[in-house]
């Protein structure tokens, strides 16, 4: 539920966005290998749009039946938004926290200026799991601090028209807020949509959105970019900005989930499990982790085991602007 491999979009950069948009971003299969041979959906980020809001990165873990054993491994600059659909995950991390993960509960480890962590499911043999991963850039004024971890089991709930219901998972949703701490005016929430039910989303003009189909299916009207259009299980509509509201349809019982927020303010660099602002930050990092360095801390009840840094490529690493 993490990301391992270091793939292509190595680098994202601040959004550049005038207003309304409707742009469907297929997810792709990301084969993550090793001893867990596991496979995620990548939404995010994507060379057409590398962040949204804060939102730099997204994976659906599942539905699959597997094994999961992903030793410390570590992060810098970001926040990791874990949300459960199924199945049981163990997280420890170096802050001494050792909890299991499970489905209604939102896990937030924020990083500061680095962190490590495992997660390991919680059965010895192939279990079902389903999640989605998300990371959340760090601003300038958190980014350097020290590393935490959140877990929410009571989160809020909207109601919504039609029998509609919105988890607000982090940030603010319809005048409702999470307890979650994050850093930058932000939103994530899971939206259940019985079949038959139009829903209007309200939505911050001021903001960019995006939103990933998650189960069902559903029709989102994206006027005044285009008309209404059906957007597939895993694939991500990026909206733009500039709206106070959308409308959302679903043809049978369909879940959501709505991630947006305030542009980002800086370009970022992003590379393996490290957000930062520059090649050299990056570089820094990866050997701080490859010399033990005392920065990462060490994985409550775990010995000297720990996922190596991938080599570098051949370039230097720059931001990523919008296509």
């Amino acid at each position: 539920m993490t990301r391992l491999d270091a793939g292509p979009e190595q680098h994202s950069g601040r959004p550049d966005c005038d207003g309304p948009r409707s742009l469907i971003l297929e997810a792709r299969e990301v084969p993550l290998g090793g001893l867990r041979a596991m496979t995620v959906h990548r939404s995010l980020p994507q060379r057409a749009v590398p962040m949204i809001g804060a939102w730099c990165f997204l994976d659906r873990f599942g539905p699959q039946t597997t094994k999961m054993r992903v030793e410390p491994h570590p992060h810098i600059g970001l926040q990791t938004v874990t949300w459960p659909f199924l199945g049981e995950i163990r997280h420890r991390d170096a802050v001494g926290s050792d909890v299991v993960i499970t489905r209604g509960a939102l896990n937030l480890m924020t990083s500061g200026a680095g962190i490590a962590h495992s997660e390991y499911s919680v059965s010895d043999q192939e279990i079902p799991l389903d999640a989605l991963q998300l990371w959340v850039a760090l601003p300038e004024s958190r980014r350097h601090g020290e590393p935490a971890f959140e877990q929410h089991s009571d989160l809020p709930h909207v109601a919504l028209a039609g029998g509609a219901d919105a988890t607000v998972v982090v940030g603010t949703f319809a005048g409702t807020t999470s307890p979650a701490r994050m850093y930058t005016p932000i939103v994530g929430a899971e939206i259940h949509l019985p079949a038959g039910t139009t829903v209007r989303l309200p939505l911050e003009a001021a903001h960019e959105y995006g939103i990933i189909a998650c189960r069902g299916s559903v029709r989102v009207d994206t006027a005044p970019v285009s008309g209404e259009i059906t957007l597939p299980v895993n694939d991500l509509l990026y909206l733009g900005i500039g709206r106070d509201g959308v409308d959302v349809h679903a043809d049978d019982d369909a879940t959501v989930f709505l991630l947006g927020g305030e542009p980002f303010e800086a370009d970022i660099v992003m590379w393996w499990n490290f957000v930062g602002r520059s090649h050299e930050e990056i570089v820094e990092a990866r050997e701080a982790w490859e010399g033990g360095a005392a920065r990462f801390g060490h994985v409550v009840a775990h010995g000297d085991e720990r996922i190596p840094a991938p080599p570098l490529p051949a370039v230097r690493l720059t931001a990523r602007r919008r296509r």
